[in-house]
């Protein structure tokens, strides 16, 4: 007699498939019946119904495996674990709820030997990246590793999260990662060119807003890698002019975050976006400046008078007393002296830092009105009363029509020190010889 062929499905093979498809009730059915069938993994690629949930962002199946005591970091044939999966394909309610049930961010797999937060940087999930971010502040991660190496975690080609983000043209991940303390001065062992810095991998991809990112933390465009490239040769070898023509080392310097701001013991965030936002746009004047008259310069609207309505009266906010230019939007903590976001910058300096330094102290910027020490940086009262945010970003344009763009702010620490004694508006401005210390 001849043997028959089995049509029948294995239950692990449902299981599985209503994992993808976020069948509940037939999952939930299954594991009443056969609660081994949590252990079962596909033939190949060992996934089990926990990975397959969390790739394909089924949260109630996922919950309900987790309901059963199911350990978060199992394994695949890669030694990925359902976080990975789930920070790799974007599903952040599966990378939430897999950090609540205990999840280990410092996994690494078999492949690339990188973490959750290289591949949440990689595939440009600011939203995973944030919250595998703020998970290693409070898991023993931050006790064991620190929060800072952490941020700065090797892949086995020694790459950092901050190099996949760059390379992979993700300007946001760029901006968070930098934020939270990603290198920007970090060289690469085996990914691209050995010794690419971000800044490398950004000119080889061509994303314009990454360069600006990295740009205006500090990152040198002089660095060479290990074939002797700088980032503007990377640049120019793979068509990317416009990077190009930021990168020339010939071009003007781009001002960059001021780093002694990042040592204040408290900054306030609604303070901190308006000075991103005025260093970004003198950024934007000098980009502009350098591509003009080039095959690369983008035409933008002019922004007048006409076209702006007045967001801020005389009664509201006043002219800051330094540049008389722009509105005061920054108070200084404790003394409540008031001035603009571009005075801020100049006055905490805008100078890249030495790498070859040996000091790492940077002296603490003074308020130039009364010389006491700089606490704390929060919105100026009169600006809070805006209730657009987008409002105050106008502003910034408006007054930029009546300046010469990047170039006021540029020439504004030397400028300071012609001022003699003002008594009016804002405060008073000391003996302007020594108004502020300079590294």
């Amino acid at each position: 007699m001849g043997q028959k062929l089995s049509c029948r499905v294995s239950p692990e093979h449902v299981l599985f498939t209503a994992s993808q498809q976020g069948d509940v009730e037939m999952v939930e059915a299954l594991l009443e019946r056969d609660p081994s069938l949590l252990s079962q993994t596909t033939v190949y690629d060992k996934l089990s119904a926990l990975h397959i949930a969390a790739a394909c962002g089924q949260i109630q199946v996922l919950s309900l495996i987790l309901d059963r005591s199911v350990h978060p970091d199992l394994l695949n044939r890669h030694k990925q674990t359902p976080l990975m999966l789930a920070a790799m394909h974007g599903k952040i309610e599966c990378v939430q709820r897999l950090l609540q049930a205990g999840a280990n961010v410092l996994m690494f797999d078999s492949i690339h030997g990188r973490t959750c937060l290289h591949y949440a940087a990689y595939f440009g999930h600011s939203d995973c990246l944030q919250a595998v971010l703020s998970a290693a502040h409070s898991t023993p991660v931050a006790d064991s590793w620190g929060f800072a190496r952490f941020v700065n975690v090797r892949d086995g080609k020694g790459a950092t999260p901050l190099h996949l983000a760059a390379r992979a043209r993700h300007p946001e991940c760029v901006h968070m990662l930098l934020d939270n303390g990603g290198l920007v001065c970090a060289s690469t062992s085996g990914f691209g060119c050995p010794g690419s810095t971000p800044l490398h991998l950004a000119a080889r991809g061509g994303s314009l807003d990454c360069v600006r990112e990295l740009l205006a933390w500090g990152s040198d465009r002089l660095h060479r890698d290990s074939s002797g490239r700088i980032p503007y040769m990377v640049a120019l070898k793979h068509g990317h002019g416009a990077c190009a023509a930021l990168l020339n080392p010939t071009s003007a310097e781009p001002l960059v975050w001021p780093s002694p701001l990042k040592f204040f013991s408290e900054l306030n965030p609604e303070a901190k976006a308006l000075l991103e936002e005025a260093l970004m746009e003198a950024n934007r004047a000098r980009e502009k400046d350098i591509l003009k008259g080039t095959a690369y310069s983008s035409p933008s609207p002019e922004h007048t008078d006409e076209n702006l309505e007045d967001d801020t009266s005389e009664g509201e906010a006043e002219l800051c007393c330094i540049c008389f230019d722009q509105v005061c939007t920054i108070e200084v903590r404790d003394c409540g002296h008031q001035m603009c976001a571009h005075c801020t910058l100049a006055l905490c300096c805008h100078n890249k830092p030495n790498p070859s330094s040996s000091t790492t102290h940077f002296p603490t910027p003074v308020c130039p009105f009364c010389r006491s020490n700089i606490a704390q940086l929060i919105v100026a009262r009169a600006t809070k009363i805006t209730e657009d945010p987008s409002k105050l970003r106008r502003s910034f344009r408006r007054s930029r029509n009546f300046s010469e763009g990047s170039s006021s702010l540029k020439g504004l620490s030397s400028a300071m020190g012609s001022f003699g004694k003002m008594g009016k508006g804002s405060g008073r401005i000391v003996d302007g010889g020594d108004w502020t210390n300079k590294p």
